[in-house]
């Protein structure tokens, strides 16, 4: 099965990052993601079922996720959909893993004043936005002080 697959959702174990003896870096975690939908009887939020993916990255993503995630870090995954059937004595079950192309944080649910920046460390959301010398559509000026804390590479297609 070669299926694509976007999804957000919390890092729910410490990611675990090995060597293989060839030297191939993986890192691997559970990933919990769970739909709300709103109940206007009781005016809030109610959680709905979670589904759980285990995550695996490889060589330099592998690196980065190990460096980078934390356990209850909400992130956006997207990858290779693979499900299989185990069996491990009188147990059976299926496991839904996901291989990583791309992990990167969800920042629509990052709490007020949490994280850093997109200019650097020190400076506040507020500051940030005052500093800023960009449009607001991603296009900084590459001196530190826009948006972007460096140039983006010359070979992104923006």
């Amino acid at each position: 099965m070669n299926d694509q697959i976007t999804v957000c959702g919390h890092v729910a174990t410490d990611p675990k990052h090995h060597r293989t003896t060839s030297g191939l870096d993986i890192t691997s975690f559970r990933l919990a993601s769970q739909q709300r939908r709103y109940d206007q009887k009781q005016g809030s939020w109610v959680a709905q079922e979670t589904n759980w993916y285990t995550v695996s990255a490889f060589r330099g993503l592998a690196t980065a996720s190990a460096t980078s995630l934390v356990k209850g870090q909400r992130v956006i995954v997207l990858g290779r959909l693979r499900i299989r059937d185990w069996e491990q004595g009188e147990r059976r079950g299926t496991s839904v893993d996901i291989e990583a192309d791309h992990i990167g944080p969800d920042i629509g649910w990052q709490p007020k004043g949490a994280g850093e920046s997109p200019v650097g460390a020190g400076a506040s959301p507020a500051s940030a936005a005052s500093e800023s010398t960009g449009s607001g559509s991603g296009s900084g000026s590459g001196t530190g002080t826009g948006e972007w804390a460096s140039a983006p590479p010359q070979d992104t297609p923006f």
